[in-house]
């Protein structure tokens, strides 16, 4: 699937960095063309991969590439002043080659949670293809002004977009980890499994055929109808041998072959139920869920389509829902066959009824966290009150 992807803030750029940084390595060519947004000068320069031209600096005028301090208002404000600055990096985008726009955002600061929905809403209106939105919560730790942000956020982000991809950070986090160390492998995480989902399909004439296609199409009938997704994956190491394997392998062989297959199916249909009912990226209940897309990916030997349809039906029985759809992508030279299982359209997930309980205390004592948010910004301002060098 080819993505033009948009990261709004600091953790939406970060991860849309690291998207470009995971195209190059594994060459699966998802991101078509990536743009950064943020109207903290020195996070737009602190990226590695995002080409320099692409990256746009907002609200210059109000908060002097300080940033916005967390203040969600604000941040939505400076996106709908400065949306033609935006729209004109995305003009560079060769839009008839994407499929999709993903927007990558922060739900918890102020630039990301409050301009992507902003930048939703735009591309909606001038666009014919989906417009999909990569949520990530901030944890519980990290203090009421973020957890207000995220709820805000949340609400208004999951109307603007086809369909909200959400990430809890909460849910990650390890104890004891320090930010900066787990954000890094948070970050890794989601372009991990994100990278298997949209990469299915996407094949060149040397790749191996998938048995049973996975393409852009089968992706964007699982997003539609809009709502709230998360993502399951579990792999497992296995052996690479040069004995080619492929489609046609798959449909000849003896006895030896007879017994790999058994074992295959079997490891195929493990891997779907660790996925599932494992860590999510976003934790919930999958009973319930409108619809589901299961991705096997791993050398072809290794991958069959009986796993696959067994795999997909016993997600038929957990989830409810007769719109499942599955399939596998071969990558020949992987020592891991993979499981990624998509939910679409979840609907009991304790998560988001928290952040709104908490939205709900922190509204209360909305004056003492503006009033904190606006010390942050005069804080941030005062630091360095230089007229502002070029961006680049």
């Amino acid at each position: 699937m080819k993505l033009a992807m948009i990261g709004f803030g600091q953790a939406g750029g970060k991860i849309v960095d690291k998207f470009l940084e995971y195209d190059q390595r594994t060459g699966s060519n998802i991101v078509r063309s990536a743009v950064a947004v943020n109207s903290a000068k020195a996070d737009l320069m602190g990226l590695d991969e995002v080409p320099k031209d692409h990256r746009v600096l907002i609200g210059q005028s109000r908060v002097k590439g300080h940033g916005v301090g967390a203040d969600n208002e604000l941040g939505a404000e400076i996106a709908e002043e400065d949306i033609d600055e935006i729209q004109g990096a995305v003009d560079n985008i060769p839009v008839h080659e994407v499929d999709a726009f993903l927007i990558v955002a922060g739900m918890g600061g102020g630039t990301g949670s409050g301009g992507a929905p902003v930048l939703a809403k735009h591309l909606k209106r001038i666009y014919t293809e989906p417009v999909y939105g990569l949520g990530i919560l901030p944890g519980s730790d990290e203090g009421g002004i973020y957890t207000l942000n995220a709820a805000r956020s949340f609400q208004t982000f999951v109307r603007e977009v086809d369909n909200l991809m959400v990430f809890d950070n909460d849910a990650w986090r390890q104890s004891g980890e320090s930010i900066e160390g787990g954000y890094a492998e948070i970050n890794e995480e989601i372009v991990r499994r994100f990278g298997i989902l949209f990469g299915a399909g996407e094949i060149d004439g040397d790749d191996e055929v998938a048995e049973s296609v996975v393409d852009s199409s089968e992706i964007i009938n699982t997003l539609a109808g809009g709502g709230v997704s998360t993502i399951g994956y579990a792999a497992e190491e296995v052996e690479t041998t040069n004995s080619g394997g492929g489609l046609l392998s798959r449909f000849t062989g003896g006895e030896e072959e007879s017994m790999d297959t058994a074992n295959t199916t079997n490891r195929i249909t493990s891997l779907v139920r660790k996925a599932a009912l494992g860590r999510l990226t976003l934790p919930c209940e999958i009973e319930g869920t409108e619809r589901a897309l299961l991705v096997l990916s791993g050398p072809p030997q290794h991958l069959n389509r009986k796993g696959i349809e067994r795999g997909r039906k016993w997600l038929e029985e957990q989830t409810g829902s007769m719109e499942v759809r599955g399939g596998d992508y071969p990558v020949a030279d992987s020592g891991f066959v993979a499981s990624v299982v998509l939910l679409s359209g979840v609907n009991n997930v304790p998560r988001i009824k928290e952040l709104q309980e908490v939205a709900i205390e922190a509204q209360e004592n909305i004056d003492d966290i503006r009033e904190e948010s606006e010390e942050n910004l005069e804080e941030l301002v005062e630091d360095d009150d230089d007229e502002l060098e070029p961006l680049f």
